[in-house]
């Protein structure tokens, strides 16, 4: 009995009935083939044929599905999203998954003093690597160890910011109620443990999650944490496709991908930004029409501007970007020097990490939630419709050289968090025309109802600054843009 035959038969039944036992297609096939048999040829298909199987004594409940649309959060299920990442933690359930998975790999308790201390050696080893530049870099997950360290050390964190970046874009209505992800460089199931924990709470919708990976350590990682995770939530992960994400085939990609996830993974990757560029070009071709894909790199300047040249060449080959950048002036920016990164509440540490961290607390301990990132789209999709209006008089950041010292009115994005202090309060903005940094100083004692707006406004979201004084600031090269209390500043969303 050929797949195909089975394949076949199955479109047809679906079609005839909304409802169906797997085990009634050995009626429509030839020869004698088993329930596990069918299950094994359609599991896989099933997302993609619009269908879902639900375990029924032995059997599979074979339901048809409506066509995807897009996933609406209502009130309460946005509070339960924002309660969970206003104090973000690894779930009890998911701690105790990784706690016996270290029993497992190393048959030892997994608090054992010499599991402890080699976890350590494993992070030290690891953050030696992600600090060194150049193509002495090398950044490998290939023993035991090294699994256990990233779990310790980097999962965390990752874990946090991938929840962040997938409720901003489900509170955005960009999400479908039934989706199929690809975790490019999944490692041990990072973003699709971090899924799985949002439908969790979301307690409806699909998702069907696909990955890549390079190492068979973090394979079995995945197969161990992920799947155990997902299990009685209706999310379906699959095993990750082994494959080097440098040299890989496209056919190894599945096709029809609603998003797609680079997660703290290009930047490890040899051969250079023109290289990223091209890998990242090549999987989008399976990139369904109204899909995305997300690009997170770490916070620090060297990957953080890198990621912000590589999203500008990705536009030079035929992608959008949803956010968190927009185009005001309907211009290309040049991201010379562009340093802008997320930055989020602390999540607490695990039981794992304190124990790693002992009285070396500035060693092993990892809470900072602090990421850069790009969503990019095909069908020229933004988050931030605003443009500026025909004959508006407000200048842009190119000019800033012929305003100095005086008065003027901008318009811009809001690109950091607070970086000044209790006597200053420091913004990163951008408008997407200067080739030098420029910074919205609001003094405390100038704060006012005038401009307050600034301190409010989410990352990314475009203000309009009237009355503001243009500063050259020559010890660091870039603008300043000094707001008194007589500085009025609009959000321009509350104005669409």
């Amino acid at each position: 009995m050929s797949d195909r035959e089975i394949i076949s038969a199955i479109k047809y039944v679906s079609r005839m009935k909304p409802e169906f036992m797997l085990s009634e297609i050995r009626n429509y096939v030839k020869g004698d083939v088993t329930t596990v048999r069918l299950h094994e040829v359609i599991g896989p298909l099933a997302f993609d044929m619009g269908l879902k199987l639900e375990p029924v004594d032995g059997d599979y409940k074979v339901i048809r599905m409506p066509p995807p649309g897009p996933l609406i959060l209502n009130e309460d299920e946005r509070k339960a999203q924002e309660s969970f990442l206003q104090s973000p933690h690894v779930p009890a359930k998911l701690e105790k998954l990784i706690e016996d998975y270290i029993e497992k790999k190393t048959a030892k308790e997994w608090d054992d003093p010499a599991v402890l201390e080699k976890i350590r050696k494993a992070i030290i080893a690891q953050k030696a690597e992600y600090w060194r530049e150049g193509e002495k870099r090398r950044i490998s997950y290939d023993t035991g160890y090294s699994i256990l360290g990233y779990l310790a050390y980097q999962f965390p964190v990752y874990f946090a910011q991938f929840e962040h970046i997938f409720y901003e874009l489900a509170a955005d209505g960009v999400l479908k109620d039934r989706i199929k992800v690809l975790d490019v460089g999944t490692g041990p199931g990072t973003v699709a443990l971090a899924i799985v924990d949002f439908y969790r709470r979301l307690k409806r919708g699909e998702a069907d999650v696909r990955s890549l990976e390079k190492y068979d350590e973090n394979i079995e990682a995945f197969i161990a944490l992920a799947h155990e995770y997902a299990e009685g939530t209706g999310i379906t992960v699959e095993k990750p496709i082994k494959a080097d994400l440098l040299d890989i085939k496209q056919t190894s990609i599945p096709e029809g991908i609603d998003l797609m996830v680079f997660s703290n993974v290009l930047n490890e990757t040899a051969g250079g930004i023109e290289r990223r560029a091209e890998t990242v070009m090549a999987m989008s071709k399976n990139l369904s029409k109204d899909g995305s894909i997300v690009i997170i790199e770490p916070a620090d300047k060297v990957n953080s501007m890198e990621m912000r040249k590589l999203a500008v060449m990705l536009m030079g080959k035929g992608l959008g970007v949803y956010s968190p950048c927009s185009f005001i002036w309907c211009a290309q920016c040049r991201p010379v020097s562009c340093w802008t990164f997320q930055e989020k509440d602390d999540i607490k540490p695990t039981g794992l990490m304190q124990k790693v961290a002992g009285d070396e607390s500035y060693r092993f301990m990892n809470t900072d939630i602090k990421y850069s990132y790009v969503v990019l789209r095909k069908d020229g999709l933004t988050r931030e419709k605003y443009r500026v209006p025909r004959n508006a008089k407000f200048a842009r950041f190119s000019k800033l050289k012929a305003h100095t010292d005086r008065r003027i009115n901008v318009v811009a994005s809001v690109m950091s968090g607070d970086l000044g202090d209790n006597k200053n309060h420091v913004y990163k903005v951008c408008d997407g025309t200067s080739n030098k940094p420029v910074y919205a100083v609001v003094p405390a004692y100038h704060i006012s109802a005038n401009n307050e707006t600034l301190m409010k406004v989410k990352y990314g979201q475009v203000v309009e600054i009237y009355n503001v004084l243009a500063r050259y600031n020559k010890e660091y090269d870039a603008y300043n843009l000094l707001v008194t209390r007589n500085t009025i500043i609009k959000d321009t969303k509350r104005q669409e």
